[in-house]
């Protein structure tokens, strides 16, 4: 029985149609795309506000550009979540601000309101919500908290294309928005990201900075869509058994986390890495045009997913599902419950062929990197302990239902066992 990788990319039927077309028009870098899904882009978020698509490989540079164009003065604070990437944080500091950090609700994964309003100095210039795993923060405390202080909100959108808080887009409440195209992202277009930006005179000075930007070599171009490929080849369940499984295999008998040297290693960022920098290109345009139109049918089908394993899961002792509030949904970039012994019951998945792991966010008020002195964030602690569950709307439904089947069998030998 073939092995299921812990995270899907959302590749479009006809993607290498797609490339080739850009390939054979010469179209690879430049070329009607790119403005073309910028405005599909801003239909879906309800044609609000401003839009630009930026950067070649990272949605991070488009936070990057906000905080710039907002001109906050240098060593001003910005709340962030205490539960986040750490680049999100390390961004800001390269942006001359301070992060400062706010627990977060464990049982939502994203930002406390009352948490980010203890942490409001006089030297508080904005706030930073974070759509974590596919929920919507709850954004009308967190907006109210914004204009009592007069805050600038800018919101996190990389996880939660498609998410709403009482009807409206996440992404579309404060100032600005960034989203994320990675490749696992909710959107893939093997890379870069797109800036959100209500004012028209401060969306100008974004564009600004994108346009300052170089555009990508073609040999660039076609080197992130080998990449993107060879992604997609190796988590396909009978590569992935063969290739990387065998390592999450073995390394769930020795403790080692073979997983963190996929990621980018932790360290300061100032000043930003080359590979940052370059413009958006027209074939990821073309891409995420193709995705766009697939958006609600991806969404769809997780939150299918996700209801199968509530209804497998919802009632095993030990266990807690995700929970939606009222006013907000879900679209399930991650799938993460509370499991008894959840690090026993990661190996346990694992040794049976399913790549259940724990979360593969940061708890920022523990890394080294941040030194952080202010108060502890037992919220963020808590959603440590949780475990993500494959979710992706590729997964077949025979897939799902022996997901959902071994979680509740180890969840429930767990409990036993206590």
């Amino acid at each position: 029985m073939a092995a299921i990788c812990r995270f899907g990319m959302r590749v479009v039927p006809n993607i290498s149609e797609i490339i080739a077309q850009c390939r054979n028009k010469k179209q690879l870098v430049q070329g009607p795309h790119i403005a073309e899904f910028e405005q599909e882009f801003r239909r879906v978020l309800g044609g609000r506000g401003h839009v630009r698509a930026v950067s070649t490989e990272y949605g991070r540079m488009a936070f990057y550009f906000i905080l710039k164009a907002l001109n906050i003065p240098a060593g001003s604070e910005i709340i962030v979540p205490a539960l986040t990437f750490w680049v999100v944080p390390e961004i800001t500091r390269v942006a001359g601000l301070k992060p400062v950090f706010a627990d977060i609700d464990p049982h939502t994964f994203t930002l406390d309101p009352k948490a980010a309003e203890r942490a409001i100095t006089p030297n508080t210039r904005a706030i930073l919500p974070t759509h974590l795993y596919g929920m919507s923060c709850d954004m009308v405390p967190i907006m109210a908290l914004a204009r009592k202080h007069n805050l600038k909100v800018i919101e996190d959108c990389a996880h939660s294309l498609g998410t709403t808080c009482n009807g409206q887009p996440a992404g579309t409440f404060g100032d600005g928005s960034f989203f994320s195209f990675q490749a696992f992202k909710p959107l893939n277009t093997y890379g870069g990201g797109l800036a959100w930006v209500r004012d028209a005179d401060l969306a100008k000075k974004v564009w600004e900075f994108a346009d300052a930007e170089q555009w990508p070599s073609e040999k660039r171009v076609e080197s992130i869509l080998r990449a993107g490929w060879w992604q997609h080849t190796f988590i396909r369940p009978r590569v992935f058994t063969l290739s990387l499984f065998p390592i999450w295999y073995v390394a769930s008998f020795t403790g080692s986390k073979p997983e963190e040297k996929l990621w980018e290693s932790v360290r300061r960022l100032d000043p930003l890495p080359a590979h940052y920098r370059g413009k958006f290109s027209n074939v990821q345009a073309a891409i995420g045009l193709a995705g766009l139109q697939r958006l609600p049918e991806f969404i769809e089908r997780t939150r299918r997913h996700a209801k199968v394993y509530d209804e497998m899961l919802g009632d095993v002792p030990g266990v807690t599902i995700p929970r939606i509030p009222e006013g907000r949904n879900h679209v399930y970039y991650q799938y993460c419950p509370y499991v008894p012994d959840y690090l026993d019951l990661v190996k346990r998945c694992i040794r049976r062929g399913v790549d259940v792991a724990p979360m593969h966010v940061d708890h920022c008020t523990t890394m080294e990197l941040f030194d952080w002195k202010g108060p502890a964030s037992p919220g963020a602690a808590k959603a440590m302990t949780a475990v993500q569950m494959p979710v992706y709307e590729s997964l077949s439904d025979a897939e799902i239902e022996r997901i959902g089947r071994l979680v509740r069998e180890q969840a429930q030998r767990a409990r036993f066992a206590c």
